[in-house]
């Protein structure tokens, strides 16, 4: 693995994202009962085929944005949760990261859902918006994974979801947050994806998946947030650390197959490792870009688009290892 020479000091820029909210003709759901408690939830038409659905979890009042299945999609549909930042907004990370574009078609038959972090106040920091997956947010007691766990059961009683295919992105926190779900939630969550995210050692220390899991890491050289070389003081992990850890779980070849590419006129390569023979079939993917701080790559700007690179993983993989 590439390791990167130069540390770097971290700071939490307190930086709310942008996204408008809109709304239109309310629709109230039934009441909902789980096993342990009965949701109600409220849902909204935002725009276009996305709704705007909030319930209280927790005694905290949480919302979630999720696109339509298409109309003209049979059977069970697959469910990717994209997660934004430290932060960040479920409306930014729904426009820049365009996986509805990919997901809203009759063959795909994907449904995308763009969960909100809640407030976050602490003595080490305080932000509009955050995901409980340790370190940094170790003074947080939010319950994120069960609020994840609380979307899904949502979801799965209004829709005919494929509970095999569950899949987890995020950029940064969000990145965090779904390697979270993969220790934390693994008996739902099929593979995940961050971009520009780590595991807190809380996250790393009390991992306990349930089953091999495919990983793919998005990281630049340059990021001076998540550092490719981790942060001791806020509890990140070093990259290199957590792709060993996942490569080692899933008993992967521990010797990558390895393409580089470089992009001249953009001032920057990509190197792509891939972690193969793995049990089931899985793989541990790290897309390591040189010349990349702390960002969601497109190609315009670094040579491949991380929705791609994502996209095309997650219908790769389901909950029992590599699709035929």
């Amino acid at each position: 693995m590439i390791k990167n020479s130069i540390l770097f000091l971290f700071t939490i820029s307190l930086i709310s994202c942008g996204g408008g909210e809109g709304s239109s003709s309310l629709e109230v759901e039934d009441p909902i009962t789980s096993p342990n408690q009965q949701i109600s939830e409220t849902c909204s038409l935002y725009e276009g085929t996305t709704y705007k659905c909030e319930f209280t979890h927790k005694g905290l009042e949480r919302f979630y944005f999720i696109q339509d299945k298409h109309p003209e999609a049979t059977g069970s549909s697959s469910v990717l949760f994209v997660l934004h930042g430290y932060g960040g907004t479920a409306a930014n990370i729904m426009n820049y990261s365009n996986f509805k574009s990919y997901t809203y078609t009759k063959d795909n038959n994907f449904m995308s859902i763009f969960p909100q972090g809640s407030p976050y106040n602490s003595a080490l920091a305080s932000s509009i918006s955050h995901w409980n997956s340790g370190g940094w947010t170790s003074g947080s007691n939010v319950d994120d994974v069960d609020f994840i766990d609380t979307i899904i059961t949502l979801v799965s009683q209004k829709y005919n979801i494929n509970n095999d295919r569950i899949y987890s992105t995020g950029m940064s926190n969000g990145g965090f947050m779904s390697y979270h779900l993969a220790c934390n939630l693994s008996t739902k969550i099929a593979a995940i994806a961050s971009v520009t995210g780590s595991m807190t050692d809380q996250t790393y220390d009390n991992c306990n998946p349930s089953h091999p899991t495919s990983i793919m890491q998005i990281h630049g050289s340059l990021d001076n947030t998540v550092p490719y070389n981790g942060n001791s003081s806020l509890g990140m992990k070093a990259i290199d650390d957590v792709v060993e850890y996942w490569v080692n779980y899933n008993a992967c070849n521990p010797l990558p197959s390895r393409v580089i590419a470089d992009y001249f006129s953009l001032g920057v390569s990509v190197d792509r490792q891939n972690y193969e023979q793995c049990l089931n079939d899985v793989q541990v993917d790290l897309v390591y870009i040189e010349g990349m701080g702390h960002t969601w790559p497109t190609s315009n700007w670094y040579g491949i688009n991380a929705t791609d690179y994502i996209w095309n993983f997650v219908n790769t993989y389901d909950i029992n290892g590599k699709l035929n």
